[in-house]
């Protein structure tokens, strides 16, 4: 794996200080798309700076973490975490404005490193998935759109008519978290607003399955092989829709 460049990023929210993580390989001379990383509930951690440097190692993208919580709140464990989430996880106005001014802040790094700001993904892990997809449904400028093992509840399902980019949800069939209705409401919110979707459901998978720390059977729990299969789908998509 080349050598990654992991560069901490201030940009502010209502005169509120974050801190986003850019991760790309510095050796590239070549002007690249890129990816805003909504990463799970933990926010900016280790393993969602360990991910970001494993993506653009595979696929040369320039990746961007988003600061969901402030350059001070760095949740430790699942309680404080869940003391993070809720708050924005419950006013997706809010949700969406944090998810823009990362947005915001990727762009502007172009002027410091070749990004495409033409071709910009959004990917998002379990609550960070929710989070890409309010984003794209507040009609950002998006290449695409992918979820792994995300919740995909909104209380604006016509939103989605502002979505203008393919969507690619990334679902563990057997997960508990994400019930088949939600899949099913998901499914039909998509179609009504005419978007490019796709639901791939893997079978015995369940949430987190791209989580190598999360080990609680049968409700969160990493799956190797089913990681594997879904992060090539994502490259499958960015390799169709990021170069246009």
């Amino acid at each position: 794996m080349a050598e990654m460049t992991v560069k901490a990023i201030q940009y502010e929210i209502d005169g509120q200080p974050f801190e986003g993580q850019l991760v790309y390989d510095a050796d590239q001379p070549r002007t690249r798309p890129a990816v805003l990383l909504s990463p799970n509930w933990m926010g900016v951690s280790q393993g969602a700076i360990d991910l970001a440097k494993r993506l653009a190692s595979e696929d040369g993208l320039v990746y961007f973490i988003v600061d969901f919580y402030g350059q001070k709140v760095r949740p430790a464990n699942a309680d404080e975490a869940l003391a993070a989430m809720m708050p924005i996880r419950n006013d997706r106005a809010l949700l969406r404005k944090r998810l823009q001014s990362a947005y915001q802040a990727l762009v502007a790094q172009a002027g410091t490193v070749a990004i495409d700001t033409k071709h910009i993904a959004a990917i998002g892990f379990c609550f960070g998935g929710c989070a890409a997809l309010e984003l794209a449904r507040e009609g950002a400028e998006l290449a695409a759109v992918v979820t792994f093992h995300a919740n995909l509840d909104t209380p604006n399902p016509e939103d989605a008519r502002n979505i203008k980019a393919p969507v690619l949800v990334l679902h563990g069939a057997a997960d508990p978290l994400v019930p088949s209705e939600q899949i099913s409401a998901f499914e039909a919110e998509m179609t009504a607003a005419n978007v490019d979707w796709q639901v791939i459901s893997y079978g015995n998978a369940v949430h987190s399955f791209t989580d190598p720390e999360a080990n609680n059977p049968g409700k969160q729990q990493y799956n190797p092989v089913v990681a594997k299969r879904a992060f090539l789908a994502m490259h499958n998509l960015f390799d169709e829709v990021m170069s246009r």
